[in-house]
């Protein structure tokens, strides 16, 4: 009964017509810049562009991205207005961007959320969403490194699509649930397999949480930019060669309905990470396994949202 039920609500979710119409991209990011004081907000003026300074188009706005999110839609006209107006790019290699939110509250993850990655695994497609975490000290920036940890030899890629929430809410409906979006990133899960499948009592959390273990980004793309974020191709490469390919379609449960899955258990609050599961092709399902090693440089790239590029050390 329970999952006839989520079919017909994912049936009615899918149905209707995603309500947001696309409208100039708007890409929100953290960054720093020489000539610039501690962090900033800004704009990326189109996927791989410059980037617009917003606090010097308005000195009032706030200058991290949690802030930002705290304060709605009073920040986000600002930024729209930017957006619309012809202000100064600066070069994207004078900037560093940061991840598009760093310290949230909570980084919520789910687990075997990609029809093909279930079959990857021979297991049975979950009834009901499969949550773990990393604590938000595992984010990193965009182009940061990753280090591989000395306690771990089996590190292991996994691209994901990111919802960033943008309104706090507790036991939201799943047809609400758009309402407390801010956007989507990109994600890199990297997971230490040992950690996670035989280590700390087979609990995911450790293997999930060393240091520079989720970088984001590059930006927030707010969700009235993105036609359909479960409709984009989804794809993570090692060394150039591409070792994920899928699309945010093969997702068990989109994201209106993981909303209000955890939103039964937690609070959500604005600048709440919450990565979405990964598609097949890692590494320690392979035959044999691959893991990664120093030097190797991964990339994950969705359509529309962009792609980091992490080298491993």
């Amino acid at each position: 009964m329970l999952v006839s039920c989520r079919r017909l609500l994912t049936a009615l979710l899918q149905a209707q017509k995603w309500p947001f119409q696309p409208s100039r991209n708007m890409r929100l990011v953290q960054f720093q810049a020489p000539h610039l004081m501690g962090p900033h907000l800004g704009l990326e003026s189109g996927n791989g562009g410059g980037v617009i300074n917003l606090n010097a188009f308005d000195p009032t706005l706030p200058k991290t991205m949690m802030e930002f999110l705290e304060q709605g839609e009073a920040t986000l006209s600002v930024a729209r207005r930017a957006l619309a107006a012809q202000l100064p790019v600066l070069p994207r290699s004078e900037v560093t961007f940061l991840a598009p939110v760093t310290r949230p509250d909570k980084v919520v993850c789910v687990g075997m959320n990609y029809v093909d990655h279930c079959k990857e695994q021979n297991v049975p497609v979950p009834k009901e969403p499969i949550i773990f975490s990393k604590f938000a000290s595992s984010i990193v920036g965009p182009y940061d490194e990753v280090i591989l940890p000395p306690e771990s030899q089996e590190v292991d890629w996994e691209v994901e699509l990111a919802v960033v929430i943008g309104k706090k809410g507790k036991r939201i409906k799943a047809t609400d649930a758009m309402a407390h979006v801010a956007g989507f990133t990109v994600a890199h899960d990297v997971s230490a397999r040992d950690w996670q499948m035989r280590r700390n009592g087979k609990q995911w959390l450790l293997g999930k949480t060393f240091d520079t273990f989720c970088p984001l980004g590059p930006a927030l793309v707010t969700k009235d930019s993105v036609a359909d974020p479960h409709n984009l191709k989804i794809c993570c490469r090692v060394n150039g060669e591409v070792v994920q390919s899928s699309n945010t379609n093969q997702m068990v449960f989109k994201t209106e309905e993981l909303i209000a899955w955890v939103s039964q258990f937690v609070t959500l609050y604005p600048g709440d990470v919450i990565l979405t599961g990964t598609p097949p092709g890692v590494g320690v399902f392979r035959k044999p396994p691959v893991f990664l090693k120093k030097g190797d440089e991964v990339q994950c790239e969705i359509e529309e949202l962009g792609i980091i590029i992490n080298k491993v050390v």
